[in-house]
């Protein structure tokens, strides 16, 4: 073989595969010796998958001997978030009352279509407790830590999803998003992370944490990626009610159309308020990039993040009810008191929260009859350090872990495809969000794609290992 696996996207590495310059096994096995050396720093992995993984990639190192054809992720290593059923895992979810379950007796959905790609699961990743976190600190496992400076969050829920695809270890993860919990850790650790339309990707075999609010998606280095992985794991899924039944569109095809007559826009009002000069930097290199001059108004946004929060704790509380009440004491005390607070939570303010949202979501819609992108900060700030309890915003002291996702509730609240796209800044990357009307992800990725070829976003090297 002649090709090196480090360092290479999942577009490389398959095409080597595919093209007999790199075995599947070598590329698998490069990424577990990576997850050795440096996943005790980063403490992004809950579950490595080496005997399956070997295996898997053999199967497709035989395939290719026989000149049978293997999919567009063929030997892509990739990993996921550790709320995904893997067979013969207990899906913990984050927490310590899951690793009684039993071991999953089969795949989620989405890993069976990224493998049916080509694609080789090496593990499971760590994740805040129940999804119910913004910081990445998880009180059973342990933090998962920045790969560019592992004295700062991931940011969470899906932290050890953002810190293995920014730390190298393998260039796809797979991660949640409920309120804000792909986007967070795109931003903080300075990948690209796909959150795409409520309903579009199957959420069969996950564990959920708000069932009207959950999304699964993908988070890589470059755009090419993400779009490979997202074209993977599309399609109707009968073992999810809320997946669609649209056929497969795909959007790597699409990514080289450019981005000429999209009209675009700055969110402003509240997505210009709360930010640390960063945020607002980074959201000004985008729109001088793409040539947007044009503010639009995303009306009650404000309102709109309330809401998101009355429907999470409260859906979040009728989940967790029995295990609050036989085993309170095995929750990370801080998910443990918000669910309880979720639970007492009066029926007629849900019932206000959800009247709320069909008006919120069609004023929202009505927007993209003027414009085709919106872009808005991903995070207020930049990755906060490990263990700090608030910060900063608009000369109020305020509760990280409450406000990190100050700017993602708003937009996930509806459903909307969001990418994240990081850019580059000193001393630590921070993200932006492209905002699609719903089911025009490859609008999003098209806009990060241009964006990526310009040369205002990138996924930094890793600066901390």
């Amino acid at each position: 073989m002649t090709v090196n696996s480090d360092g290479l996207s999942a577009q490389q590495i398959a095409q080597a595969v595919a093209g007999g310059k790199l075995s599947a096994l070598d590329a698998t096995e490069a990424a577990l010796a990576r997850i050795a050396k440096y996943d005790s720093v980063l403490n992004s992995f809950t579950d490595i998958t080496a005997n399956r993984a070997r295996a898997k990639a053999r199967a497709a190192d035989a395939a290719i001997a026989a000149g049978q054809k293997v999919g567009p992720l063929a030997g892509v290593p990739f990993a996921v978030k550790n709320l995904f059923d893997v067979k013969g895992l207990a899906t913990r979810a984050g927490s310590k009352i899951n690793r009684d379950l039993a071991l999953s007796p089969r795949d989620a959905t989405l890993i069976e279509r990224m493998e049916a790609a080509g694609a080789v699961l090496v593990g499971a990743l760590n994740m805040g407790e129940y999804a119910y976190d913004f910081t990445g600190e998880n009180v059973h496992d342990g933090p998962s830590r920045n790969p560019h400076d592992p004295t700062r969050m991931t940011g969470g829920s899906s932290g050890g999803s953002g810190s293995a695809v920014a730390g190298a270890l393998v260039p796809i993860a797979l991660g949640s998003d409920t309120n804000g919990s792909i986007r967070v850790p795109s931003s903080f650790c300075g990948v690209f992370g796909l959150k795409p339309t409520y309903g579009r990707l199957s959420r069969a075999r996950s564990f959920p944490f708000v069932a009207s609010l959950d999304h699964l998606g993908p988070l890589a280095r470059n755009v090419g990626d993400l779009a490979l992985a997202y074209d993977a794991m599309q399609g109707p899924d009968a073992d999810d009610a809320a997946c669609t039944t649209r056929p497969v569109e795909p959007v790597a095809p699409l990514l080289a159309q450019g981005i000429d007559g999209l009209r675009v826009a700055v969110a402003g009002g509240y997505f210009q308020k709360n930010v640390f000069p960063e945020a607002v930097e980074a959201v000004a290199r985008i729109a001088k990039a793409l040539n947007a001059t044009k503010t639009v108004e995303i009306p009650e946004a404000a309102r709109a993040r309330a809401a998101a929060y009355v429907i999470t704790t409260t859906e979040g509380a009728s989940l967790h009810l029995d295990r609050l009440r036989q085993r309170p004491n095995d929750f990370d005390p801080a998910v443990r008191d918000r669910l309880i607070a979720g639970a007492m939570v009066p029926a007629p303010l849900v019932d206000r929260a959800q009247k709320f949202r069909r008006w919120y979501r069609e004023r929202v819609l009505e927007l993209f009859q003027s414009v085709d992108v919106i872009i808005a900060p991903a995070t207020p700030c930049i990755a906060p350090k490990l263990g700090q309890v608030t910060f900063t915003l608009d000369g109020v002291e305020l509760p990280v872990r409450a406000n990190i996702g100050i700017h993602t509730q708003p937009i996930s609240f509806i459903g909307l495809p969001v990418v994240a796209v990081p850019v580059p800044l000193e001393p630590m990357p921070i993200g932006v969000q492209i905002i699609a009307a719903p089911w025009r992800e490859d609008i999003a990725l098209r806009v990060a794609h241009a964006l990526e070829r310009m040369g205002a976003v990138a996924a930094p090297a890793p600066r901390g290992l």
